[in-house]
Order: C-alpha cells, then structure tokens, then sequence
C-alpha cells in the first residue's frame, strides 16, 4: 500500500499513462530491443538498469527502469518463452519523500494487445484507492480499496485480541463496532508495514498493485465465534521484520492478552525480534503451522517452530480428525488440530466465501481463547494455554502422532 500526499496522483495520473502507452507501443513491439535502444525510442527517459532472468543462455524474462522526467520511473518487464513474448508489464512509479510509490501498471500480451491496467489514486488522506481499467488504460472497471479511515465507535469492551496478518478492512460493518479502541475513540491498531495508523487489509509483497487480502477473512472467524471479544488490528511489518518486537510491545502497552498470527515464514533469522520481544511476556500467541504439506520438526516454519513457553501452534483438520491436505504437522512443534476447512468467511470487499488451512485454525483458537479468558480474567498466559490444551484429545484417525497435544473436535463448545 502505498501513501500519498491528497490530490498528488490525479495531477501526474496522464503523465504516467502516456509513458505506459509509449513503452507498449515502442518497446513491446520489439521485443529484442536493448535497454539503450528502448531509451532512444523513449524521448526523454534515461536506462538506470538492465537485467535478464537467467543472466546467461535465452532468457524468460527481461527488466529495464528508466528514468523519467520530474523524478519519476519506469519500469519494464517482458516475459518469454523460448525466446518469444508472452506477456508485456509497464509501469510507473513517482519519488515521494525517502519511498517510490507505485501509480500506474498496464499488462499487455504477447501481441502487445493490454488486458488490464491498474492505477493507485489517493483520495482525501487517508483514503488511497486502486483502480481496475480496461484495455484503453482510460474506462474504470471497478475500485478496490487500499487504506480508508477508521470508522467512528466506541470501545467495545471484552478481551483484547491483537490480529497480526495483512491488515483488516476495518471499516466493513461486522467489524467497525468491533475495534478496541483509546480514551479518545481512536483504534488501537497500527500498520507495522507502512509505519501509519491504517493496517488496511492488503499484502502488497508481489507488488503494490497485487494486494493479498488475507487479514480480513481469517478475522471474520474471531467476530464471528468470539462475538464479545474487542479486535486490535496489526499489519505485519513485511519490509523489515525487527518491529515484530515493537509490535508485540504495542499489543502488551495496549492490553492485548492474545495475538492471532496465521503468517510465517522458513527464516529463523526474521523472528528473532518477535522471539525475544514475546519471551516470558503475559500475552499468548497463536500460530499457524503453515500449509506447506510437511514435517515443520524436520523443516522448520517460524514462528510456529519457536520454542517458548507463551506460543500455542495450531494445524487444520477436517472434520472427522484427519490432518488436512496441505496442512503441516509436527509431533513436538505443532500443539494441535482443529477443524478448519471450508470455514465461512466474509472477505476484504465484505462478499461471504469459504477458505480452508491452518490459517484458518488460528481464529478459531483465538476465538476460544477469548472466551475461556472472558471467564477467568485472571488466567495467565501460560494457564490460558494450559486451559486450551486440556480440552484435546487423541483423534481416532491419528495414531502416528502428528501432532503434540491431539485435536479439539468443536473449539466453539463451551
């Protein structure tokens, strides 16, 4: 998600869609043409890099950035098999402060014909939109959003439970009377990635005009079976994953008692931050083994494979107790499975669906934990974990011990 000063894309919005329509028309056409040549082609620009995906023998695929007048840049990518071009990509991106912001994006095929166009347009701070164009990069086909306002409410009171993945749409109706929220009535969430007070739902690591929209279902899940819970949403900081410590502080300084991470990753070294930070903290975190179809004993996924006292992993099963396809396991890493497949869920655009995995385990656990914590509010952490693990038992379909603890047939019985 990318942030901009008001108005500041409508100005240059023309400028970069000339440039994306020049580059199609000039470069994609000639597919062979070099970094310098492509420069001539395009008056006014300047090669700053050329590379090609393998760097020696055919290559399937070729990148260039340019330099643009006014500070701006542009970026090509053609992609090709066995030396013919299958898919074009141009796009812009302006200077804005110490970031480059991406503005506006057009894919054509290998004819060179354009399939679709996106544009990231700001609106009245904070609201930040992505457009989906049609083939002329002018007629808009719909508008997604990528960081809007916080919704007016009060603090809803109940357990505090901090929901660290893709952000959430927060201003949706099943969750804006939902949000924990200071004296002031502002929210207590944060963005960890862009470092603002938006952790709108969107994973922007392919790239900032191919949003991920992760957070907003797996929190659905928590409204839905803790419904007197108070959520705190947290983008997770992708670009640099230190502040996974300032983060776990944040939650702990707001009184927070759960976290909910369905994310991971295989580097050990990007939760070292989060390792040390949540270490003999009275906060649980629950998380989810990861959908890899493996052994996270054998090969580790962090942070589910942390080995602290505070951290309860979870795996999906289906419904008879059978370790889900795709899901991971572990007979030491993994504490246990509950059913998370074909889960209802609402989406980022508010649309009701159905998702499956051990992401998808986690809601349900923190949900319970909610719960059992609403009841006992002096639980510790480590009691709250022990309240949970209690409830598992051997699952009849399970007798090599995928997991540590067993499953919890029905997380919502209480």
């Amino acid at each position: 998600m990318c942030a901009f000063a008001t108005g500041a894309i409508a100005q240059d919005s023309n400028d970069a869609r000339d440039w994306v329509a020049l580059a199609i028309d000039r470069v994609c056409t000639d597919p062979d043409m070099s970094g310098l040549a492509a420069q001539n082609v395009l008056p006014g620009s300047w090669l700053l890099e050329e590379s090609q995906q393998p760097a020696t023998g055919t290559p399937n695929r070729v990148s260039m950035r340019f330099a643009l007048p006014g500070g701006a840049e542009l970026a090509l990518q053609l992609r090709l098999a066995n030396g013919t071009l299958r898919q074009f990509r141009a796009s812009v991106a302006v200077e804005n402060g110490q970031n480059t912001d991406s503005r506006f994006l057009a894919i054509a095929d290998g004819s060179c014909v354009v399939r679709s166009a996106r544009e990231i347009r700001a609106g009245k701070k904070p609201w930040i939109f992505l457009d989906q164009l049609d083939g002329d990069l002018r007629t808009l086909r719909w508008t997604e959003t990528l960081q809007a306002p916080w919704p007016p409410g009060a603090d809803p009171g109940g357990v505090r439970i901090g929901l660290v993945d893709s952000g959430l749409a927060y201003d949706l109706p099943v969750f804006s009377d939902r949000l924990a929220r200071r004296q002031d009535g502002t929210p207590v969430g944060y963005d960890f990635w862009n470092l603002d007070a938006w952790p709108y739902d969107g994973d922007t690591s392919r790239g900032a005009f191919l949003p991920i929209r992760h957070g907003t279902a797996v929190a659905s899940i928590v409204a839905r079976e803790a419904p007197d819970a108070a959520l705190v949403p947290y983008r997770y900081p992708r670009p640099d994953m230190t502040r996974m410590a300032d983060l776990v502080g944040h939650a702990i300084e707001n009184g927070v008692k759960i976290l909910a991470m369905p994310l991971g990753s295989r580097k050990a070294s990007d939760w070292e931050a989060f390792a040390s930070a949540l270490e003999g903290q009275d906060i649980l975190a629950i998380v989810s083994a990861g959908n890899d179809g493996r052994d996270i004993d054998a090969t580790p996924v962090y942070p589910a494979a942390l080995n602290l006292d505070n951290i309860l992993t979870v795996t999906s099963a289906d419904a008879f107790g059978r370790l889900a396809q795709g899901s991971n396991w572990g007979a030491t890493s993994v504490d246990l499975m509950v059913p998370a497949e074909n889960m209802d869920v609402t989406d980022f655009r508010g649309a009701s669906g159905v998702a499956s995995g051990s992401s998808y385990a986690v809601p349900r656990l923190a949900a319970l934990a909610a719960r059992l914590l609403e009841r006992e509010p002096d639980l510790t952490a480590l009691d709250l974990k022990g309240r949970i693990l209690d409830r598992a038992v051997p699952s009849p379909f399970e007798q090599e011990r995928s997991v540590s603890a067993g499953w919890i047939p029905d997380p919502e019985a209480d």
